[in-house]
């Protein structure tokens, strides 16, 4: 780390620059600027258009740091402490995982439902295994209902301070309520709407196998579910079977390898229009199902 005293944003840039080239990082000009992007939370174009423009020694500090830990293997998102989902600057660290572009069309999935409902307008939603509380915040934050609210779950007490941070942040604490607790139990019986989570979904032996980016940085126990990568979504299921209202919406993101198998298990549970659709890349990621809406058990 250079520790010098720069005046401009590029004099910055370029420090940064030499770090992450020094490390054998690709592209790291391109890499430097995204991360002065993350840290000031604007796009990455900023780094270009305020190259000339006095940064502020905070900032310097922090994209110090960030080439620093990137240099070491810190996944970007993680160096810089940001990461922006749909649109949303969040705060994130190794007590969370890193929001993926593929969870955001499950936002989306759930969007849809929620402006379909005309008749029975949704309010309450539940999301377990929240994380960083990115989907719990963009539901709120993007949704047309003034109504609706979010119960936010984690069985992690240092993930819920994250996705507190976020919360507060984004506007969102008086409709996002935070619970600790191992997926639905911390609704203590109460119905909600539908059920949205992205919850754990590795197998054990393919943790070893996973890029070192994620294994090496991202918090196991929120990627490990069991021997065969379906634990939490079997507990998950049944749960939901039982904290739905009558018609409410099951919505899980799943891993591409083991969609059928969750979908036999939504069945099984009594789950009715069982669907898998695919996401952005075109690999079957959702799974979409509905409680029967005559309430049977």
């Amino acid at each position: 780390m250079h520790s010098l005293t720069y005046h401009t944003v590029g004099e910055a840039l370029a420090v940064a620059t030499e770090v992450l080239a020094g490390a054998g990082v690709a592209e790291p000009r391109r890499e430097a600027q995204e991360l002065f992007g993350l840290l000031v939370r604007r796009p990455t174009s900023a780094a270009w258009l305020e190259r000339e423009e006095p940064v502020a020694p905070p900032i310097a500090a922090a994209l110090e740091t960030a080439a620093a830990r990137r240099a070491a293997g810190w996944p970007q998102a993680y160096a810089a402490g940001a990461a922006n989902f749909r649109g949303h600057w969040l705060a994130v660290d190794r007590r969370v995982l890193i929001p993926r572009a593929e969870t955001e069309g499950l936002v989306d999935l759930v969007q849809e439902w929620v402006n379909a409902e005309r008749e029975r307008r949704p309010t309450v939603i539940a999301e377990p295994c929240t994380g960083s509380g990115a989907v719990a915040i963009a539901l709120v934050v993007e949704g047309a209902s003034a109504a609706l609210r979010v119960i936010a779950s984690d069985c992690s007490a240092e993930a819920l301070e994250v996705a507190r941070r976020n919360v507060v942040g984004l506007g969102a604490a008086d409709r996002i309520e935070l619970r600790r607790g191992d997926l639905l139990e911390p609704l203590g019986g109460l119905r909600v709407d539908a059920v949205v989570s992205n919850p754990p979904y590795v197998a054990a032996a393919e943790w070893d196998a996973l890029d070192a980016s994620v294994r090496d940085f991202e918090p196991r126990e929120a990627l490990v579910s069991g021997s065969d990568g379906l634990d939490a979504l079997r507990a998950l299921v049944a749960q939901a079977r039982a904290a739905l209202r009558p018609g409410g919406l099951l919505a899980l993101e799943v891993d591409a390898r083991r969609a059928d198998a969750a979908a036999a298990l939504a069945v099984a549970a009594g789950f009715a229009s069982c669907t898998v659709l695919r996401d952005l890349f075109g690999r079957p990621r959702y799974l979409r199902a509905r409680r029967p809406a005559d309430g049977s058990d």
